[in-house]
Parts: C-alpha cells; sequence; structure tokens
C-alpha cells in the first residue's frame, strides 16, 4: 500500500504535540467565533458586493478554516516521542546538542525536534535538516559533516542531554 502524500508519520516531542493541540484549540472555539462576529458586522454594513470589510473577513475565515484543516493533518500523522526514551548517549528527537565548528571553533546548543517545530531562531532544529539528520543517532565525540552552499562544515558533537 502507498503512503499518500502528507501522509507520512511526522515525528514530534510532547511539547511540540501541546503547542499545536493550544493552536488548534484557539483556532475552532477563539477564532472562529471572532470572525463570525467580523462578517456579521460587516454585513450590516449593507451591500456585499462592495464591502471590503465583508471581503477582508471572509479572506480571514478562509485562512482560519485552512490552517485548522493542516493542523488536523499534522495531528493525525504523528508520531510523540516519549520522553522516558530520551537518552544522554546519543541524539534523538527531544534532546539538546552542543556543537562546535571544527574550522570556526564556534559553538552551538541546537534542540532536536520533528519537522513541524523547527524554528532556526529558536535553536530548534528538525531531525530531517542536513545537520539534523547527520546528528540523529551519534555519540558525544562523533564528527559530522554538513554540505552547505558556502562549503562543507564539520561539527564536533561535545554533549548531548535531555531537553528541559
Amino acid at each position: 500500500m502507498a503512503v499518500k502524500k502528507g501522509e507520512e508519520k511526522k515525528v514530534i516531542t510532547y511539547e511540540g504535540l501541546k503547542k499545536l493541540e493550544e493552536e488548534l484549540s484557539d483556532l475552532k472555539v477563539n477564532q472562529r467565533r471572532e470572525i463570525a462576529e467580523k462578517i456579521k458586522e460587516a454585513r450590516e454594513h449593507g451591500d456585499l458586493s462592495e464591502n471590503a470589510e465583508y471581503d477582508a473577513a471572509k479572506e480571514e475565515q478562509r485562512q482560519i478554516e485552512a490552517r485548522i484543516e493542516e493542523l488536523e493533518e499534522i495531528l493525525k500523522n504523528v508520531i510523540v516521542v516519549d520522553d522516558d526514551e530520551i537518552t544522554n548517549d546519543k541524539v534523538s528527537v527531544g534532546c539538546d546538542v552542543k556543537v562546535i565548528n571544527t574550522k570556526t571553533k564556534a559553538e552551538y546548543v541546537y534542540k532536536i525536534v520533528g519537522s513541524t517545530e523547527a524554528n532556526f531562531l529558536q535553536g530548534k532544529i528538525s531531525n530531517e535538516s542536513p545537520l539534523g539528520h547527520e546528528l540523529m543517532n551519534k555519540k558525544v565525540g562523533a564528527k559530522v559533516e554538513v554540505k552547505a552552499p558556502a562549503g562543507d562544515i564539520v561539527y564536533k558533537i561535545l554533549e548531548i542531554s535531555k531537553s528541559k
């Protein structure tokens, strides 16, 4: 049986699962009610054919409904990482990894997360990203090489810890 696009199971941390569930709940409970009120108010202004406020509210409603559908699809296709399975002996989803760039000697700490949670600016990299993929299942002291547009970068794993 072939897996349809978008139905692949994605790994997610418990923290990431909670955030997605909270966003979905907010969209369904609060934002749906707010947008329904905006649409109602815009309708009261008369002719809908030239009502920019109504058009904007309907567009916002479409975006909310699309995000709800997207979140529901994500949530039905996730595998939640059990915090008890995360160890300090090898890199896995849900752990923090301290690495050093062997050339520049710059040190970085990344939290390894599933692709739906990745946010480089927050130090969260996906297990599917080039660096995250190379780090997976490696131990302290291991070196990994990542191909980058500016050239290959070699990182050495200095520390692995369970995310807090």
